[in-house]
């Protein structure tokens, strides 16, 4: 999979994932994408300070975006 690719299937991935974090009044941003195996992301607005936005990112978020690129190592959220 190209670094196009592997981008392109990611932001599906967060667009798959996004109406739930929308209907919380939380949002996501795609940061990066290192050596094409670890994503970072960007937790926003309800989501900064939900006490579960750790389970969310992990069960929710990684989960989803290792469905579309079952590459991706590691998925961790940036401030």
């Amino acid at each position: 999979m190209t670094t196009e690719e592997l981008t392109s299937n990611v932001l599906k991935a967060l667009d798959e994932i996004r109406p739930f974090l929308n209907s919380d009044g939380g949002d996501i941003t795609l940061v990066s994408i290192d050596d094409d195996k670890h994503v970072k992301v960007r937790l926003e607005g309800a989501c900064t300070s939900c006490s579960v936005n750790q389970m969310t990112l992990k069960a929710g978020v990684e989960t989803t975006i290792k469905k579309f690129a079952p590459q991706i190592e590691t998925v961790v959220n940036v401030m």
